[in-house]
């Protein structure tokens, strides 16, 4: 209780401090009032995660009755456009879960000849990077740990470095694509980024940041590979592993792919249809998913209100809606365009510089918060920098990558680790201390921060 107590006071205070400093630095009172209000709620969620929806319900209320935003602004800001991609891809992501494409695609990739401890290690990694870019981290993770306990089991080894190489390569992956984590999807309607353009920039710097974090972890997991290969040697793998994951190919599974393998088809060409059939940027895009899963629900007319009422994740999905609007303001009252020029103006105006900045605090930021609670936060500061004549695409990769890779650092700064740990905790009663996370976490996560820097700075693609 007091623990509860002294961190409802310290939210206060820190946003009574906020919203006073905002003042002293030149903002007005509405610039300095939703800004309070967003750091309540980002406050909010790092102190009481359980209550973070309440802390976005009630701080929208407070920006529309201090008339700091009106409700047509409001509703403009929510990126309403998001939150139905999601809803789309959320409701295909739970018929692949019904049809066990999950299951089998692992059970078919880790049917490897010769099978030892380091391509194992490898394979498990790669699965995990690729289906965090198809799907979404949390339900990669969530078929990844299953598959890593079960075959550890077999095998009478320690899982622990296991699972965290899958959660680390996950949160990797998620930044190939603008499927792989909410904050990719965010970042392309605002930057008016397309499906290519992360082909193109963002998957082969991504690929090239999961094999230097594969090459990393098989160093500081030797001992553990070791011990695997150990037990490969004693009990034999390849007949009781297909055994233990061996998902047939059915019917129905085959047509999910179908759904699946089109929907991702028509994501990955929509930037041509957009041009061909002279449609907004990302159009195509934002729609496909919701075509995909209408007709998801009518083949499937019996489960459709279950799809609907407990594949799509709406609590989040409201926070997510609450928070884009909350930091809408922020651009709204003008508040970002101020901060921005005071950022320009600490930088000098260097484009390195600046992308450096992005790329820093948003992998500090992102260890310590939901990813998408930061980035939510720096786009409409970043938008504030082109009435500065600041070239704009770097800073969008550095969020993107900021936000993916700074969630490796620490136990809470991805949810795809939160979930992990938990069903670690929940089937083998094995916590993770903070530290043994954190200095794999932390290593990995420094040196392909460092590569990112260095590929935004001297290669043209990203400029």
């Amino acid at each position: 209780m007091k623990n509860l107590s002294f961190k409802l006071i310290l939210l206060v205070f820190i946003s009574v401090l906020l919203g006073f400093g905002s003042k002293a630095i030149g903002l007005n009172s509405h610039q300095a009032l939703s800004i309070a209000i967003f750091s309540v709620s980002i406050l909010g969620t790092l102190f009481f995660w359980d209550f973070r929806l309440s802390f976005a319900f009630i701080g929208t209320s407070m920006l529309l009755m201090t008339h700091t935003i009106d409700l047509e602004n409001l509703i403009k800001f929510a990126s309403l456009e998001v939150i139905l991609f999601l809803v789309g891809m959320m409701v295909l992501v739970g018929l692949l879960k019904e049809a066990g494409v999950f299951a089998w695609l692992v059970s078919l990739i880790l049917r490897i000849p010769n099978l030892t401890a380091k391509k194992f290690f490898i394979a498990t990694s790669l699965i995990s990077a690729l289906l965090a870019c198809a799907v979404d981290e949390v339900t990669s993770i969530i078929f990844m740990v299953a598959a890593v306990l079960e075959i550890c089991d077999y095998f009478e080894v320690e899982p622990t470095p296991f699972i965290i190489g899958s959660v680390l390569t996950t949160n990797i992956g998620s930044a190939g694509t603008v499927l792989g984590n909410p904050i990719g999807i965010l970042i392309a309607t605002k930057a008016g980024l397309s499906f290519e353009d992360f082909i193109t920039r963002a998957f082969p710097l991504m690929l090239l940041c999961l094999i230097v974090t594969i090459l990393i972890l098989m160093v500081l997991y030797r001992n553990a590979l070791k011990q695997l290969d150990k037990k490969i040697k004693e009990l034999g793998a390849n007949e009781i592993l297909v055994r233990l994951i061996s998902v047939p190919l059915e019917r129905q599974l085959k047509i999910c792919l179908g759904i699946f393998g089109l929907t991702l088809f028509f994501i990955s060409i929509h930037h041509r249809l957009e041009l061909l059939w002279s449609l907004e940027t990302n159009t195509i895009l934002l729609i496909v998913p919701l075509i995909s899963a209408g007709l998801v629900m009518i083949w499937k007319q019996k489960k459709a209100r279950g799809y609907i009422e407990k594949d799509v994740e709406w609590w989040t999905l409201l926070f997510f809606l609450l928070l884009f609007a909350q930091a809408g303001t922020l651009k709204y009252t003008g508040a970002t365009d101020v901060l921005a020029r005071k950022i320009v103006g600490i930088t000098g105006n260097n484009p390195h510089f600046l992308t450096a900045t992005i790329l820093w605090l948003s992998v500090i930021g992102s260890s310590i918060l939901d990813n998408v609670v930061l980035v939510a936060a720096f786009i409409p500061i970043i938008q504030g920098f082109q009435a500065l004549n600041v070239n704009l695409q770097p800073l969008w990769w550095a969020l993107l990558f900021g936000g993916c890779l700074g969630g490796n650092i620490t136990l809470i700064g991805s949810t795809a680790n939160i979930v992990a740990l938990g069903i670690l905790e929940k089937e083998k009663k094995i916590r993770i201390t903070f530290f043994r996370w954190f200095w794999v976490g932390l290593t990995a996560g420094v040196i392909t921060t460092g590569m990112v820097w260095l590929a935004l700075v001297c290669l043209s693609i990203y400029r």
